[in-house]
């Protein structure tokens, strides 16, 4: 059975290496969603100015009709995104009805140790504030939505998702 994941969290919580990590396990390809964006908002970013709703809509909409078309193909796939809101996810879960999320789940200072030794594109280190005052972590109402930590090496996170029960 097809599936489309969202790998889920603020920057530098290891969407992309957790996604590229699992892929193979679960036979999935892996897209970053970053390289979704449109140069409008890569560019903004690159600036050190936060994405407003606006700015992400196309983006999300995007991301949507990717997944959807590869479990309509039958193919698996994983997207690295963000997903910060509810309203974001809701937005991704229309017309996906197979559509999983992983939140990777980290505190400020662990991610922001991480984030500050890696180079990003377009994403300063300085975003990362604006990502965690933007974050609704996913609540219980929302069923389609594993929380897995990510104070834990990459191998025991990836084995923690595949074991999970949203996870074909």
């Amino acid at each position: 059975m097809a599936s489309f994941i969202i790998l889920m969290g603020v920057s530098g919580s290891g969407k992309t290496v957790i996604g590229k990590a699992l892929a193979p396990r679960i036979n999935a390809e892996f897209i970053d969603g970053d390289n979704l964006h449109s140069q409008r908002n890569v560019d903004k970013m690159a600036s050190g100015v936060p994405l407003t709703d606006a700015d992400r809509l196309d983006w999300l909409q995007l991301i949507a009709k990717v997944g959807r078309e590869h479990v309509a193909h039958g193919t698996s796939c994983i997207i690295a995104c963000s997903a910060l809101k509810k309203s974001y996810r809701n937005l991704l879960r229309t017309d996906n009805a197979s559509l999983r999320f992983i939140y990777l789940k980290g505190s400020f200072d662990l991610i922001h140790s991480r984030i500050i030794k890696r180079s990003h594109q377009y994403m300063p280190s300085t975003l990362l504030k604006s990502q965690f005052e933007t974050l609704e972590e996913p609540q219980s109402d929302e069923q389609d939505v594993v929380t897995v930590s990510i104070d834990q090496g990459i191998p025991e996170i990836v084995e923690e998702i595949a074991k999970t029960d949203l996870i074909p």
